[in-house]
């Protein structure tokens, strides 16, 4: 099925590993251009040159999101380098799991405000865009109670009432608005795995809860999103597409 994204520009927070990797990669592999950021320069930089490579055009710089003013930067960088922006992806999270001022603070600020933050300074460019799209990732602990109730469920949820808000809100300018929510996603350096080395009784659980026997991969949660991104998807918006194996069970 050809998506219809050769082409067009495409925002990733957080594209330098996990899912936002997997994301950014699978856009250039649909012929579009992707931009991306994140706090490492070194792998931002070996990451645009793997984009690169694809035959698409491809821009990334080092910021941390939780920076307003430095993540608008980004953006209207982006905006310039690559000819415009037709699609955002909101993925960043500070993975603050707790109950602490802490966790609150970093969940709130990363997040919370970067897709606020985001979406703010990418809303004049969708505008002009003919097949506009904001993609914001959230989690199944944005409406189910598991480990991660506390700041980092809260905001989760606070994501998915965003989306759907903004959907109703854009809609008539032209702009559609979705959530993904994945499950248990596993790959190297991601938070399950460290679970799996430092808290293997957590982990023992969590693989427990999965009726498939196994956690996802980055690149079935790329798929959906993406997918939901495109112009092939243009009737859908205000939805939660949960990408999970069957993990949760809430109607």
């Amino acid at each position: 099925m050809d998506l219809g994204l050769k082409g067009k520009c495409t925002l990733v927070t957080g594209g330098s590993k996990g899912i936002g990797l997997a994301i950014a990669e699978l856009f250039a592999a649909e012929g579009a251009n992707v931009a991306i950021c994140a706090r490492n320069a070194d792998e931002v930089g070996s990451v645009v040159k793997g984009l690169g490579a694809k035959g698409v055009k491809s821009w990334g710089r080092a910021v941390d999101v939780a920076d307003p003013v430095a993540l608008k930067g980004w953006i209207d960088g982006a905006a310039a380098e690559l000819g415009g922006i037709d699609i955002i992806v909101c993925n960043v999270s500070a993975l603050a799991v707790g109950d602490t001022p802490e966790t609150w603070e970093k969940s709130f600020r990363t997040d919370m405000m970067h897709t606020v933050n985001s979406v703010a300074a990418a809303v004049p460019y969708l505008e002009k865009s003919k097949s506009a799209s904001i993609i914001i990732v959230s989690s199944v602990s944005g409406f189910e109670v598991d480990f991660a109730a506390g700041s980092y469920g809260a905001f989760k949820a606070a994501l998915i009432h965003y989306a759907k808000g903004l959907s109703n809100q854009l809609i008539a300018k032209g702009i559609r608005v979705n959530a993904v929510s994945p499950g248990n996603t596993y790959f190297e350096g991601g938070i399950w795995q460290n679970i799996e080395r430092g808290m293997p009784d957590l982990y023992k659980t969590a693989m427990s809860l999965n009726p498939t026997g196994r956690m996802g991969t980055p690149q079935e949660v790329a798929a959906g999103v993406v997918f939901l991104a495109s112009p092939v998807a243009s009737r859908i918006s205000g939805t939660n597409l949960i990408i999970d194996g069957a993990l949760t069970k809430a109607v």
